[in-house]
């Protein structure tokens, strides 16, 4: 025991060594937008609405309500500090780390083996995106919950107690005659006796199961891993006897009830969001193609993690030569394992957990543009990797290798893996690395480009931005985001004629698309003409009414034509959506408070938006807290308004903002003589052609 709690302790500390980055890497672009940074419902934090919300939402394509819950708590505890959000991923690995080696030492008692099975899942380059990715809690969660129900399900068949036996042992330790003349067969252990203690783990294995598919639904394959640990290391058969097998399954039953609901759900999700790429952009044949091109992929990157990238496009013909070579090696190394089945058991396991597991994420049914991800190994690789090392094991007893031999290449494998870990994990440090390196590895990636050029204009560089959005549309100029990006770069740099072409043509790709509609509404409203804004704005919350840019936009609208009776109500409701959006927070809180309308100011109100705004920024951001003051003195606080814009001067001059500072300077004036301060929001209207 001292033994193990070492070096499991190691792995700890190995594994929290090398990603101990990710707790300095922000959010990423990719995805963590709709995960976590633009999604109200999670911000919230683990409230009861947002349980609801989990389980009756399909958002982002999927069903995963434990997922969205742990997002949620993440946000209850860390508010949206990524490194916190980072460091439960991390963990999470170092958990799957220790279960597996438990696993693998109840399964076969091997020690040395699931040591080096679990370092080699544990420092893995190919699992970086997995535990980096803050958007693939998914699967970090749902590989916990999977290899629980293993536990449990091995401890429902086997009993309480380590009692698997090989014969003759086959763990690192045994003697090297004994292993030279092992057979490799396995002794079932006896069953515990009490029926009620194998009911209870039976039973607990299905609930972590069904969490398993709650927080990621690729796991409607474990019922076939469970099979295969029936017939090794299990020793629950040895024959190709139907009735044996038979039985077997229909002790699965429960199991399989779970993978049919799970199954239907899934597919509901993701054909209502939209996921399900259609056989006209990607055909059957092509799907067919990259199946076994994708599986040899899979298993070269599993020996040789390198290069690696956050998205691997389908190429636009698949090579021929690709496939017919993946086909006959996948058939190669499938009869090989069937031929060895008796005398090597592990390897047709391992295969076929590689295989089987894979098949959900392969591509037949394809959910999103990706050829293939890293990710979908972090599971499957097990397979592969027990096999490979109980195969190494045996060859060098049956070879007579030095046992120093073995344990220093066991040694130099485990730390190539962790530079080569550190050097991917690397790339994620922000978004302009991550999506670089993609591009890199994979130059005709027009969703890469994309996804560069917002990074791009998130940084202010808004050149390299129209550039990258440029080259997205040269490589494949049918896709409505590039115009829209395109658009909104444009936009923002006055090429006001160009960005209504770009917005145009989105809308004819994609007519349905409500950002399209919403960020042509903002451009009208920046030229203007504030009825075509409207009709924009209109269609935009029709398709999509939790989205808080369309209210938060046609509040802006109405207040710009004086209407601000009718715009109190949008600017509510996009508060709503957006509990945790400073920027949002302030706009309505200054509205409420400082507008000459005086039957639509809330003092009250606005000074509970305003104080939000400002824990949100943690008492930093001299606008927000303007704004505070402007709320104090609506409702006659004149002392707090006269210390809030005190502040808020004191951090205009300490960042040389000198134009803010002279207006929050006649403000407090106003507050010092007892006077709130009054604005209207209504613009002249303006009948300007658009120019570049």
């Amino acid at each position: 025991m001292s033994r193990l709690r070492l070096v499991i302790l190691l792995l700890v500390l190995g594994t929290l060594a090398v990603y101990l980055p990710v707790s300095h890497y922000g959010f990423s672009l990719y995805d963590d937008t709709d995960y976590v940074t633009e999604n109200p419902m999670v911000q919230n934090g683990l409230t009861w609405s947002g349980v609801k919300w989990a389980f009756t939402s399909w958002h982002s394509a999927n069903w995963h309500p434990i997922t969205w819950m742990s997002h949620m708590l993440d946000c209850e505890l860390f508010n949206l500090v990524p490194g916190g959000h980072h460091d439960v991923n991390v963990l999470f690995h170092i958990a799957n780390t220790v279960l597996l080696m438990v696993l693998l030492l109840r399964l076969t008692g091997a020690f040395w083996p699931a040591v080096f099975v679990a370092a080699l899942f544990a420092w893995h380059p190919l699992h970086v995106e997995s535990v980096a990715w803050i958007s693939e809690r998914k699967d970090v969660l749902s590989t916990f919950f999977a290899l629980l129900t293993l536990l449990c399900y091995t401890r429902y068949v086997t009993g309480p107690h380590l009692t698997l036996t090989l014969s003759p042992p086959i763990g690192m330790g045994a003697e090297r005659g004994q292993l030279a003349n092992a057979k490799n067969s396995i002794k079932a252990a006896k069953p515990a006796a009490d029926p009620i203690y194998r009911s209870l783990f039976y039973w607990i294995s299905i609930l972590f199961f069904a969490l398993a598919l709650m927080s990621k639904p690729m796991f409607v394959t474990l019922p076939f891993v469970m099979l295969l640990l029936d017939f090794w290391p299990l020793g629950r058969v040895r024959e190709l006897r139907a009735e044996i097998w038979w039985k077997l399954v229909l002790e699965k039953i429960p199991f399989l009830m779970l993978v049919g609901a799970s199954c239907v759900v899934t597919f509901l999700a993701q054909r209502h969001s939209g996921a399900v790429i259609s056989l006209k952009i990607v055909p059957m044949e092509l799907r067919l193609e990259n199946t076994p091109v994708a599986y040899v992929l899979y298993l070269q990157k599993m020996f040789w993690p390198s290069p690696l990238a956050v998205f691997y496009p389908f190429p636009p013909v698949m090579p021929t030569g690709a496939v017919v070579t993946s086909v006959v090696l996948l058939v190669c190394i499938s009869a090989a394992s069937w031929l060895a089945r008796k005398k090597s058991p592990y390897l047709l396991v391992g295969w076929l957990w590689f295989l089987g597991t894979l098949v959900p994420v392969i591509g037949l049914v394809q959910v999103g543009s990706a050829a293939m991800a890293d990710r979908y190994t972090y599971f499957p690789s097990i397979g592969i990797f027990l096999a490979v090392t109980l195969g190494v094991r045996d060859v060098s007893v049956k070879f007579h290798f030095p046992k120093h031999f073995i344990a220093i290449g066991a040694v130099i494998v485990a730390a190539v893996c962790l530079a080569l870990t550190h050097r991917q994990l690397n790339y994620w440090r922000d978004n302009i690395s991550l999506f670089s390196h993609a591009l890199a590895v994979t130059p005709d990636n027009d969703l890469m480009r994309l996804n560069l050029g917002v990074a791009y204009q998130k940084s202010g560089d808004q050149t390299n931005a129209m550039i990258n959005y440029r080259d997205a549309l040269q490589i494949n100029s049918d896709n409505p985001i590039g115009h829209v990006d395109l658009a909104n770069v444009l936009s923002q740099t006055g090429h006001t004629t160009e960005a209504l072409a770009q917005y145009q043509a989105a809308l004819r790709l994609q007519p349905d698309s409500a950002d399209a509609h919403n960020d042509l509404g903002a451009l009208y409203a920046q030229l203007g003409q504030f009825a075509e804004a409207q009709k924009q704005c209109e269609l935009a919350m029709q398709l999509d009414p939790t989205d808080w840019h369309t209210p938060y936009l046609m509040g802006k609208v109405l207040l710009k034509q004086g209407h601000d009776a009718d715009a109190i109500p949008y600017l509510q409701r996009s508060c709503e959506l957006a509990r945790n959006n400073p920027i949002v927070l302030n706009y309505a809180g200054e509205v409420l408070a400082s507008d000459t309308n005086s039957s639509i100011r809330d003092g009250q109100a606005a000074l509970s938006f305003a104080n939000r705004a400002n824990d949100l920024t943690g008492g930093t951001q001299p606008d927000v807290l303007d704004t505070l003051a402007m709320a104090y003195a609506e409702i006659g606080q004149f002392q707090e308004a006269c210390e809030a814009a005190k502040t808020a001067i004191q951090i205009d001059t300490n960042s040389g903002l000198t134009n803010q500072e002279s207006q929050v300077s006649a403000r407090l004036q106003l507050y010092e003589k007892n006077q709130p301060f009054r604005q209207s929001f209504a613009v002249p209207p303006q009948n300007d052609a658009p120019k570049e």
